[in-house]
């Protein structure tokens, strides 16, 4: 069965966390920034190229509800799903789980939105998520979710 997400695993080091132990916040994007390389490198390389061109991928929006803690050492999966895609805006949601002799326990819900932008010197402006990026994306959507239906009286009860 195909995974309904894209995944980067990584191993949490000493530098991404405090003095009790626990990561800082600012890690989590981080790894979900890299999480979103990986995935052009993957997926859609040929927008590496756009990106050392005039393409810019620009997080606009980010938060993250933090569920438990995780430490140094500790191995965690960054999930990520395309949320939202409009014609210059790409909406992601990650799920960040902690994996641990073969027990997963979801650690973080993150959410994001990037804009991309094309221009150079400050003068960037919207522009169309290139095809190869929204193609490649669209593998992983969340599935919508289904409203329940009426007893076909067309929502008249």
């Amino acid at each position: 069965m195909r995974k309904q997400y894209y995944e980067y695993r990584h191993v949490v080091g000493f530098e991404e966390t405090n003095l009790v132990g626990s990561v800082h916040n600012v890690y989590y994007t981080r790894w979900q920034g890299r999480c979103r390389e990986m995935f052009l490198l993957e997926h859609a390389p040929g927008v590496l190229d756009e990106l050392s061109d005039d393409l810019e991928l620009r997080p606009i929006e980010s938060e993250c509800e933090h569920l438990a803690e995780v430490s140094a050492f500790d191995e965690v999966a960054i999930r990520m799903r395309l949320k939202e895609l409009t014609q210059t805006q790409i909406g992601f949601a990650f799920d960040v789980v902690r994996v641990r002799e073969g027990v997963e326990d979801l650690i973080a819900r993150c959410r994001e939105r990037v804009a991309c932008l094309r221009g150079a010197n400050g003068t960037a402006t919207p522009a169309q998520v290139p095809p190869q990026l929204a193609s490649a994306l669209s593998a992983f959507a969340v599935a919508p979710t289904t409203q329940p239906r009426g007893s076909g009286t067309g929502g008249r009860a």
